[in-house]
């Protein structure tokens, strides 16, 4: 704590006396280095740098320190104004080309990208980038395959975006450039903290801090790093943490003019003060979180998070009529050309738990049915398998974080200590405070069990219109099977039915049975046994053996388990019992430890290895990446049947 606390005062002694320091500092043509590069070489000036660029630029005759300096003016204008910035950068490319420069001219389309990407126009920013690629140096390749990164991480595609943060970390290691490998770090913490996990993205954002700080450079991307800690802290509920890197991060946005990075630690705080029941100073973090995004001129992606926090901010208040104004705006603001997923899912969510609120239950349905449609476009398997292994292909130092844990374990025993005493002289007050208390709480216990009730009813009507919409597309497969005449077609088509049929059971068992996120395994497996054998016929000629007791496992892993019987028993009913043959099946299932352990077993011809069922056809893969899905392995035995096991770890479902 003391570390960090000397760090922030020395910063702040800084700020105050090179607000005194005169321009000179950044240029001088008289001196051997005519421009000590901003946030580069120095960072220490004032708020006016941008128009001590604006003027020095014009006055050199040397274009390669015009073309810097002027690069560098484009840059961080898009900080402040992104059409400025633009006019800027439009300007470094006409000169450039009127040079025939065409590395600085890749220099300046690699800016022209990261201001178009904040402009929403990715299509536009990503081929501009592309086109950089062959005319600038090996150096400049990490900070664009940076802005790249930006570009799919703000499509919601992380595991691509998680690819270019890689490339460039390879790069700077390569190069030894502490800033790329101090930013690559910082994006794979922000890249987490959208994945939902929390500690491997406070790992990599400490460690970005720790390089960022032993440059001594106060700039932009640092500045970004510091907001993206206190997200990863804020998410862990560290609020202190998080509120002290949140309020450092605005000392240098405001002290530079870093519109966009103030605006991103405004929304969070909007979060952090909400959290803490601080509500009128979440409410003013609100509005200069908008203030900023406004300033920004023609980010709409800023805008709109920030009436997104509103929006949450409004629902938590219990002001569910004016969150639902809010969260339109935010809405309406998302253009088709966004991009975002991961924001615009938060805004239907919260849409939908303020329409919920305010009892408009039809208008909660639709606006949660396109936050579950977003967040199946941002958390694919692959997705979310890339950021899997990144996490085992770095194991990042952590000296830093190690001591904060000790000081603030020291912290927690003083507190305890404090509240000992504190304790001991209001427990007379307490006690006679308590009939209240538990009068209160009768009432709010009530008021819980019928608010629980709404939404538990909406959860199942939810669950309900899902699994009558999967029947409707097995009928509708079952009616177009019908009008084909090729049999490996219809095979296929049944196939398909049967795997929306297995889905579909867990949905109906979701809202017909006591739990809405828990499935009863046994009795669904029952279900499904006796469905597939009267799709083959096989009803009266072979037995299924549920070699099991009850068992309930959650939505995430039921369904892919239900999906993998689905295909082994097929594949048993089709190929280990020719020439109508009797025989058996056994199903068994049962939980060890933190293991669930899954076997499918017939005393077919055990011969399905070499008929093909098990081999390469889309079943097969479609089993193999289910069980990749529930970080599971998977054994075949071939005697006296075929024989399949199956071992998932029980909580590690995507």
């Amino acid at each position: 704590m003391g570390h960090r606390s000397l760090k922030a005062l020395l910063f702040y002694t800084a700020m105050i006396l090179s607000c005194m320091v005169g321009s000179s500092q950044i240029v001088d043509f008289s001196g051997e280095n005519p421009y000590k590069r901003v946030f580069e070489q120095t960072d220490n000036f004032g708020g006016s740098y941008l128009e001590v660029l604006e003027k020095a630029y014009t006055q050199t005759t040397n274009d390669s320190l015009k073309f810097l300096m002027l690069n560098d003016l484009s840059y961080y204008w898009h900080t402040r104004d992104l059409l400025r910035a633009m006019h800027f950068t439009e300007e470094g490319l006409k000169l450039t080309e009127t040079k025939q420069d065409s590395l600085w001219h890749g220099r300046f389309q690699i800016t022209q990208g990261a201001i178009l990407l904040r402009m929403e126009k990715l299509d536009s920013a990503q081929s501009v980038l592309e086109d950089a690629k062959t005319k600038v140096l090996e150096k400049d390749l990490a900070f664009l395959n940076t802005q790249l990164g930006y570009v799919y991480e703000r499509r919601g595609i992380l595991d691509k975006a998680a690819d270019y943060a890689m490339e460039a970390l390879a790069l700077g290691e390569r190069l030894n450039d502490q800033k790329a490998i101090a930013l690559a770090f910082s994006d794979l913490s922000n890249l987490f903290w959208k994945q939902s996990k929390f500690e491997k993205g406070l790992e990599y954002g400490l460690r970005s801090v720790q390089i960022f700080e032993e440059r001594g450079i106060n700039d932009l991307d640092y500045d970004f790093t510091l907001y993206v800690v206190g997200n990863n802290y804020l998410a862990l509920d560290k609020y202190e943490e998080a509120q002290r890197y949140f309020e450092h991060t605005i000392a240098i946005g405001e002290r530079y003019g870093f519109y966009n990075n103030l605006s991103d630690a405004y929304i969070s705080l909007v979060d952090l003060y909400a959290y803490l029941g601080k509500f009128d100073k979440a409410e003013l973090a609100g509005t200069n979180a908008l203030k900023y995004a406004e300033l920004l001129n023609s980010n709409n992606f800023m805008v709109m998070r920030s009436w997104l926090s509103i929006g949450k901010l409004q629902n938590l208040q219990g002001k569910y009529i004016s969150a639902i104004e809010s969260l339109q705006k935010c809405i309406t603001i998302a253009t088709d050309d966004f991009g975002d997923e991961y924001y615009l899912s938060q805004a239907y969510e919260n849409l939908g738990k303020a329409y919920a609120g305010n009892h408009q239950y039809q208008e909660a349905y639709h606006a949660l049915a396109e936050y579950d449609k977003l967040q199946n476009l941002i958390f694919t398997a692959d997705s979310d398998h890339r950021m899997s292994m990144l996490q085992t292909e770095f194991d990042v130092a952590n000296k830093e974080g190690t001591i904060q844990q000790q000081e603030t374990l020291i912290k927690k025993q003083r507190t305890r200590q404090t509240l000992i005493i504190i304790i001991t002289c209001l427990l007379l007050l307490l006690l006679v405070l308590s009939y209240k208390a538990i009068q209160n709480n009768v009432r709010k216990n009530r008021l819980l069990q019928r608010q629980n009730k709404e939404k538990e009813f909406l959860l199942k009507e939810i669950h309900h219109r899902v699994k009558n919409n999967l029947e409707i597309v097995s009928s509708l497969l079952s009616l177009q099977s019908a009008q084909v005449n090729d049999p490996n077609v219809v095979a296929v088509m049944q196939k398909s039915q049967q795997r929306v049929h297995s889905m579909s059971m867990i949905h109906q068992k979701l809202y017909q049975g006591k739990s809405i996120s828990a499935i009863e395994m046994k009795d669904y497996f029952e279900n499904l046994g006796s469905y597939i054998l009267n799709t083959y016929g096989m009803t009266g000629q072979i037995d299924i053996i549920y070699d099991m007791e009850t068992l309930e496992l959650d939505i995430d892993m039921a369904i892919p388990i239900g999906l993998i019987v689905n295909e082994l028993l097929s594949n048993a009913l089709k190929y280990a019992f020719p020439d109508k043959a009797n025989g058996h099946i056994t199903v068994s299932l049962r939980e060890e430890g933190s293991q669930v352990h899954l076997r499918v077993a017939d005393n077919g011809i055990g011969k399905i290895m070499k008929k093909g069922a098990i081999g390469s056809g889309f079943g097969t893969k479609l089993i193999h990446l289910l069980t990749q899905q529930l970080d599971g392995k998977m054994d075949l035995t071939v005697e006296n049947g075929t024989s399949v096991s199956f071992e998932f770890q029980l909580h590690k479902a995507a």
